[in-house]
C-alpha cells in the first residue's frame, strides 16, 4: 500500500491563522455544528480542530456515524488517486463524511485540492498532527469508519483502490450498502 510520509520540508509546525483570508475557502462545504456527547470507549480522541472552510470548530468526540473520515493532505499522492471514489461516497449521501487535511502547510493548496477533487464533504485542519496517537496515522491517506455509537469500527490505512474497495468496506465494517 502507498501511503505519503508525515514530515514535510518547510512545516513550521505552527497552526494556520486567518483560515477565513485563504482564497475559496467560503466554497467549501461549512463544518456543522454537533451536539457535544460525552467521549466514548474506543471512538474519535476528545479533541477540537478548525475548519478548512467556514463554520465552526470540529469536536471529534461528539461525532457519530455511520461516519467515514478520511485523513489526506494537498501534498499526498495516493490521497489525489482515492479523491475520486471519496466524491463519488460523498454524493450518494448514505453516509456522513469529513475530511482532515492533516500535516499540511499550505491551506491554500488544500482549499483548491478539495474544490478542485469534488470533495464536497466538510474538512478540518490538523496541521499539528492531534489525531496522530489517537487514530495510529503513519502518514495520509487513511479513512476510518465510525458507528452510530461513535466507536471507531475500521480504520483502513493506505490509499483506496476501487469505489468497490470502498463500497465493501462501507457494508462490512458499517452496515451501509452505498
Amino acid at each position: 500500500m502507498a501511503a505519503c510520509g508525515s514530515e514535510q520540508a518547510g512545516d513550521s509546525g505552527t497552526p494556520s491563522s486567518g483560515r477565513s483570508a485563504v482564497a475559496g475557502a467560503d466554497k467549501l462545504k461549512a463544518c456543522p455544528a454537533a451536539p457535544s456527547k460525552p467521549p466514548v470507549s474506543n471512538g474519535l480522541p476528545d479533541i477540537s480542530l478548525p475548519c478548512l472552510g467556514s463554520g465552526p470548530d470540529v469536536r471529534l468526540a461528539d461525532l457519530r456515524g455511520p461516519l467515514v473520515i478520511n485523513v489526506w493532505a494537498q501534498w499526498c499522492g495516493p490521497c489525489r488517486d482515492e479523491a475520486p471514489y471519496l466524491a463519488a461516497l460523498a454524493k450518494s449521501g448514505k453516509v456522513t463524511m469529513l475530511g482532515i487535511d492533516y500535516d499540511d502547510p499550505r491551506p491554500e493548496l488544500a482549499v483548491k485540492f478539495a474544490g478542485e477533487e469534488g470533495l464536497a464533504y466538510p474538512h478540518v485542519i490538523d496541521q499539528d498532527k492531534q489525531i496522530q496517537r489517537a487514530l495510529k496515522v503513519g502518514g495520509p491517506p487513511l479513512t476510518a469508519f465510525v458507528d452510530d455509537k461513535g466507536e471507531v469500527a475500521y480504520v483502513h490505512r493506505g490509499v483506496l483502490t476501487s469505489q468497490e474497495q470502498l463500497d465493501t468496506l462501507l457494508k462490512e465494517k458499517l452496515g451501509v450498502t452505498p
